[in-house]
């Protein structure tokens, strides 16, 4: 079985106010397990002091898997829209 590298754009919930997006971050962070290698969770800025949060995270090909993760994600309070940016094999 291959792995594969998954880049996504986390966008807030625009629904609620005043989401931390520092805090998002830090908690899809701590989502790093043995199924889920994250390289990187970065804020950036969207636009009109809006951010989102990048995520790199490295993972076996298996099936389900990417839906998993971005079930957990989507858990977080204050995760709106999930976005995959990239997908590639390795």
């Amino acid at each position: 079985m291959g792995m594969v590298v998954m880049t996504y754009k986390v966008n807030p919930n625009s629904e609620l106010e005043d989401v931390d997006t520092d805090a998002i971050a830090e908690q899809i962070a701590a989502l790093r397990n043995d199924d889920y290698d994250i390289q990187a969770v970065e804020t950036k800025p969207l636009a009109f002091g809006l951010k989102f949060v990048q995520v790199h995270v490295k993972m076996n090909d298996g099936e389900g898997l990417a839906d998993a993760f971005e079930a957990m994600m989507s858990a977080i309070h204050g995760v709106g829209e999930i976005e995959v940016l990239s997908m590639g094999l390795l």
